[in-house]
């Protein structure tokens, strides 16, 4: 915000000026947040659970139960292959893809009923009398 000069010694003039992301930008991104925290605890699992992690843990029991509910309609797409602690989950493999898949599909109909893909600048001017009239 910046005062401007009227020449005038009874009147200022301050301009607000702010840059606003448009709706579809900031809708996007909220997408994208929601299924990469989904993405990262089902790969945080694939990972535990192939290291052989000890499910009886905390951490490792709150990655599970919080992937859990994701994992769901995958469960029973690959066999869980076991060997030793360790343990390859296919299913978790594909539940990555197809949400990654789902996340890019919402964006893409956002971005396709909405085109507008820049920022707009908002200026906004406001005058105040001075209380020095005597100059």
């Amino acid at each position: 915000m910046a005062p401007v000069d009227t020449g005038s010694s009874a009147h200022t003039q301050m301009v607000h000026t702010e840059t606003r992301a448009p709706a579809e930008v900031v809708w996007s991104r909220l997408v994208y947040y929601v299924f990469g925290v989904i993405e990262v605890l089902i790969a945080a699992r694939f990972v535990l659970r192939l290291l052989g992690a000890n499910p009886d843990t905390g951490f490792v029991s709150l990655i599970h139960t919080a992937s859990g509910f994701f994992m769901i309609p995958f469960n029973a797409v690959f066999k869980t292959q076991t060997t030793g602690g360790a343990a390859f989950e296919g299913s978790a493999l594909v539940a990555l893809a197809v949400y990654a898949l789902i996340a890019w599909g919402i964006v893409s109909l956002i971005r396709a009923a909405s085109p507008r893909r820049s920022s707009e600048t908002v200026e906004r001017v406001e005058k105040t009398q001075d209380t020095d009239s005597g100059r």
